[in-house]
């Protein structure tokens, strides 16, 4: 489930308008709005400097915050929108949504893969591709698991793993309605190679010879979304 949730500090911006935004950026802070969850608007003032090592950092826009502005209440907020300088592509202001931990929001959740030493696939040389290395859930703010953790233990070269194989958490959903792909075995570049080589030699290939369909997976199986 759901880690510690990281904080994130700003004060409270008494001005609004361009005027405070420009003095805001002049003192090395980012402006931002807080705003949702049946209270007022709050204008804000984030530190640059803290602001770039978590946009550096990732995932910033599918991170939880613990909002912490002096003199207030701790709120958790998700940020909905990072404006950047269209030439040095440098955030100029950043709004943060109040959420109660009933709330259910969109985010994108990283898929972890456990059990590549047991994977028969794998031993047989197969490559592990992960289609996607992360998902996009629709939850709760009060349960959001930190990752998905999934087995590839048991899957065999040209087999796939999808989303319906992952178990989430109660009340997690994805967004896409469809049992997409997470990750695949492909067969080994150079059996794949070989077989291209013999294709293109014209060479008959023996009945004991030909490849099953353990070895090579469907046609665009690997090119599913």
């Amino acid at each position: 489930m759901a880690g510690e949730i990281p904080d994130i500090h700003a004060t409270a911006r008494s001005g609004t308008g361009k005027g405070a935004a420009r003095q805001a950026r002049r003192e090395n802070l980012v402006p931002g709005i807080v705003y949702g969850g049946g209270t007022d608007p709050q204008p804000i003032n984030l530190p640059y400097n803290d602001l770039i090592k978590r946009l550096k950092a990732g995932r910033f826009l599918s991170t939880l915050f613990n909002l912490k502005v002096d003199g207030q209440d701790d709120v958790r907020v998700i940020c909905r929108n990072v404006q950047r300088d269209v030439v040095r592509d440098l955030p100029t202001h950043v709004d943060f949504m109040r959420l109660r931990r009933t709330s259910r929001v969109s985010l994108y959740i990283p898929v972890e893969v456990e059990g590549e030493e047991e994977a028969p696939g794998i031993k047989k040389g197969g490559v592990l591709t992960m289609v996607r290395p992360e998902v996009e859930l629709r939850c709760t703010a009060g349960d959001i698991p930190d990752k998905l953790v999934a087995s590839v233990a048991h899957m065999q070269i040209g087999d796939t793993l999808t989303i319906s194989q992952i178990t989430l958490p109660s009340g997690t959903r994805p967004t896409i309605d469809r049992d997409f792909v997470i990750a695949n075995i492909t067969a080994p570049s150079g059996l794949a190679s070989q077989k291209d080589d013999d294709d293109e030699d014209g060479e008959e290939v023996a009945p004991d010879e030909v490849p099953t369909q353990e070895m090579y997976p469907p046609d665009g199986e690997q090119h599913e979304e």
